[in-house]
């Protein structure tokens, strides 16, 4: 999977769930492995894209 797909489809999980959550649950959410979902939601936070309110936790910025 490309990076800007899973940005994506990462953002768009994340917006559905309307709440903070955990890579896994973003993992689960689109069939890919949480190791890869939160490689993705560090480098989106570093872009300013999500933030994490508490650890571990990440929603869209």
């Amino acid at each position: 999977m490309g990076g800007a797909v899973m940005e994506k489809k990462i953002l768009d999980a994340m917006k559905k769930a309307g709440k903070p959550v955990r890579p896994s649950e973003v993992a689960k959410m689109i069939g890919a492995e949480t190791v890869a979902v939160s490689k993705f939601m560090k480098e989106l936070k570093k872009k300013g894209k999500v933030r994490s309110p508490k650890a571990c936790f990440y929603e869209p910025a």
